[in-house]
């Protein structure tokens, strides 16, 4: 049994970075933890090509790369090109950088990425990242979740592209959206609420269908749009 997956099958990753060290570091690190890298690229187009040939579960992104970046890359993956027809069953977007610049995480959330890491992160951090990606939990470093969450908010206010009636939701769901804003894990929750893991992804995955949204990052920033968590409350705390 695969320990990414918990399943018989392994996870499936591609890496697209252009740094050949890179690639290799990352390679190694998902292989101790059996995951198997699919496909490599050293660009955006080449990422979008692996990821066409070989259907991976998860996409480890580098930002700045030739040909196209990362960001392009992973709006052709995910479908959200102006256009694009959002893809069947599209693997999940994991964003690694160098650079922590706020416009650089709101572009990666506006493409459909589903997760936001610094290149200094562990391999342990990494490897739970990955893992949490695939299975919808992930969301941004921890350092940077909130503040730059409640400014993407902020500044897409008025677009209302993931804008959806919160009444929909019960109130044992909208308080799990209250402290998912607050960037805890389903982990955290189940223990913050007193509910078995199992529960809580149930009441996830029930947000995220009556919504219409595509994972929690979607979510996360509705939360804000919509003003059930204002921006710099610390929800998740306390």
């Amino acid at each position: 049994m695969d320990s990414a997956t918990g399943t018989g099958a392994p996870l499936r990753a591609v890496i697209a970075d252009d740094q050949m060290l890179v690639r290799t570091g990352f390679r190694m690190i998902l292989a101790s933890d059996g995951i198997e890298v699919v496909a490599e690229a050293t660009n955006g187009l080449e990422a979008v090509a692996a990821v066409r040939r070989t259907r991976p579960d998860v996409v480890l992104m580098d930002i700045r790369m030739p040909e196209m970046d990362g960001l392009e890359a992973t709006r052709h993956i995910l479908g959200t090109s102006p256009g694009a027809e959002e893809p069947v069953a599209p693997p999940k977007v994991l964003v690694l950088t160098t650079y922590d610049l706020d416009h650089y995480v709101y572009a990666a959330l506006e493409a459909g990425a589903s997760g936001f890491l610094l290149k200094d992160v562990t391999p342990e951090h990494l490897l739970a990242s990955v893992r949490l990606v695939r299975s919808g939990d992930a969301l941004l470093a921890p350092a940077i979740t909130r503040r730059l969450i409640a400014r993407f908010a902020r500044r897409d206010e008025g677009r209302n592209t993931l804008h959806r009636d919160l009444a929909e939701l019960t109130a044992r769901e909208l308080e799990v959206l209250r402290l998912m804003a607050g960037g805890l894990s389903n982990a955290e929750l189940a223990e913050r609420l007193v509910l078995s893991p199992t529960t809580v992804k149930t009441h996830v995955a029930r947000i995220l269908s009556k919504l219409g949204l595509r994972d929690r990052v979607q979510a996360v920033v509705l939360a804000y749009e919509t003003g059930l968590v204002a921006p710099g409350r610390g929800d998740g705390e306390g």
